[in-house]
């Protein structure tokens, strides 16, 4: 009950003029910096950091605060109408997104959907955090790097059976992801890797001109080689809200993967260097395990809705140690700390008893800005299908162009678009042999914070592997970890011994 009292106290300090103007305008630019691939979250907080200064402290946090919480929204355009996720947590929702928008014609559904479960994941996480926040913090405390290890364990297994029937093929693509990854200078000896004598490679590849080759610009290539295929993107549909809205047994469907992964996301994300990248990961793994009425990958919507409510939670989940800890959980939380305590708070256990307007404002803003982008979201759905009404000839140049932006602004150098150019024609013949690219991508993200981890634990222990034994969340994460490796072989083995019998 105390809980609910101070954040009815929080709506009180949010609903000043300054305060929700500040939410609803992070909440627009969100949107538009999520949907631009190449910028995501962190870029587009640190850019817009300026615009606060000469706000109040508890204004320009809820500003920041919206812009984050609405770039989670903004990637899923993109990613269902181009194939090019605007940042890494929406990989996950253009596998089932764009198939949905372009091979079933239903766009304005595959974004009605990603809207709905965004919004019902945050709203989730939202309220995790309002009851449990300083509480959840001391449980993300309690993961260190043989806890994460084990973590990611779980995340790179279930990667190499996502997509497609052939579990090989997962995991053979999903080691050409790690291989990729390992490439350029090791963060902790500082000794090169596969840099083949390039300086430039010793910074490693760059994850957004690779994924946006791999996805985005792959299409292209697939469009100019096919186009005596399909010469016409026109869609039968109708451009208008309510031929976007879901039918009831539609939001069947989207409910339960989104409630599920709403859960999974918020405690994900308060989880230290996590994110919403691993939360959406680990949601739309999750649903593989469940029932869908559609095949993952094809165009379902519960991957749609799995993956956009887990990240939506997640970045729900990485206030509550950024707030109650002042831990940040990833690089935009990092940018968000350097925020406060440029205002000159300190986010801590004390936050929440010293500071309780500025914490609670926020917390308010939060489920402000989660109504107000929802509505804005499905307000452009009209504008925004239009895409895929514009004939091939023309939409070749516009994704080539998107590609190429988001590729050099990431990076500032043409190094990035080479990067992106080089991985869409390695995504174009994956696709076109036969191999899925996502578990290539997923690894690829993947695989460094596994490493870091790790090698981390392995320090700690003294090289021993005791250390993924001993502590008690770590033993029960392996557990699972074994269960996920051995369960195919032994259900394998059952039905083979049942056809001889």
């Amino acid at each position: 009950m105390e809980n609910i009292q101070l954040l009815l106290g929080g709506f009180s300090t949010l609903f000043t003029f300054g305060n929700v103007s500040a939410a609803m305008m992070g909440a627009v630019l969100g949107l538009i910096v999520g949907a631009m691939p190449g910028i995501g979250s962190l870029a587009g907080v640190a850019l817009l950091l300026p615009l606060t200064y000469k706000f109040n402290p508890t204004t320009a946090i809820i500003m920041l605060g919206a812009i984050y919480y609405s770039n989670m929204y903004g990637g899923a355009f993109s990613a269902i109408l181009l194939n090019i996720p605007g940042d890494s947590p929406a990989i996950c929702t253009a596998m089932d997104g764009y198939p949905m928008a372009a091979k079933k014609k239903r766009p304005g559904q595959a974004l009605f959907t990603a809207n709905m479960a965004s919004f019902i994941g945050g709203t989730i996480g939202i309220i995790i955090l309002t009851f449990t926040g300083p509480a959840l913090a001391n449980v993300g405390l309690k993961f260190g790097p043989s806890e994460m290890t084990a973590l990611l364990f779980i995340a790179m297994t279930s990667i190499s059976w996502l997509v497609g029937e052939n579990p090989i093929k997962g995991v053979v693509i999903t080691m050409l992801g790690i291989l990729l990854a390992s490439m350029g200078m090791d963060t902790l000896s500082g000794s090169p890797r596969y840099d083949f004598g390039s300086m430039y490679l010793l910074g490693g590849i760059p994850f957004t001109p690779f994924i946006i080759g791999t996805v985005g610009f792959s299409q292209v290539i697939k469009l100019v080689m096919e186009r005596g295929e399909d010469t016409k993107a026109n869609h039968d549909m109708k451009l208008t809200i309510k031929g976007s809205l879901l039918t009831k047994h539609d939001f069947k469907r989207l409910l339960p993967p989104s409630i599920r992964s709403g859960i999974m996301g918020t405690f994900v994300g308060v989880l230290p260097g996590a994110g919403a990248t691993t939360g959406a990961f680990m949601g739309y793994a999750a649903q593989k395990k469940f029932k869908s009425e559609e095949e993952l990958g094809t165009g379902a919507i519960e991957g749609i809705a799995a993956s956009e409510a887990a990240n939506n939670a997640a970045a729900a989940g990485a206030f509550a140690p950024l707030l109650a800890l002042g831990i940040p959980g990833s690089g935009t939380g990092a940018v968000l700390l350097g925020g406060l305590m440029m205002w000159g708070l300190n986010p801590g256990p004390l936050l929440f008893t010293n500071e309780p307007e500025f914490t609670w404002g926020l917390i308010a803003s939060l489920f402000l800005s989660n109504i107000f982008t929802l509505i804005v979201s499905i307000g452009v759905i009209p504008f925004l299908i239009k895409i895929l009404s514009v004939p091939v000839k023309f939409m070749i140049p516009i994704i080539v162009t998107v590609c190429v932006v988001g590729s050099y602004s990431s990076s500032y150098s043409m190094y990035g678009v080479i990067v992106m150019f080089l991985s869409g024609v390695l995504g174009y013949i994956l696709t076109k042999s036969g191999f899925p690219t996502a578990p290539m991508l997923l690894s690829f993200v993947l695989a460094k914070l596994l490493e870091s981890n790790m090698r981390k634990a392995f320090m700690i222990s003294g090289g021993s592997l005791d250390i993924f034994f001993t502590r008690p969340i770590t033993c029960v994460l392996m557990l699972i970890f074994l269960a996920f490796i051995f369960a195919p072989v032994i259900k394998a083995v059952i039905r083979k011994a049942r056809s001889k019998a």
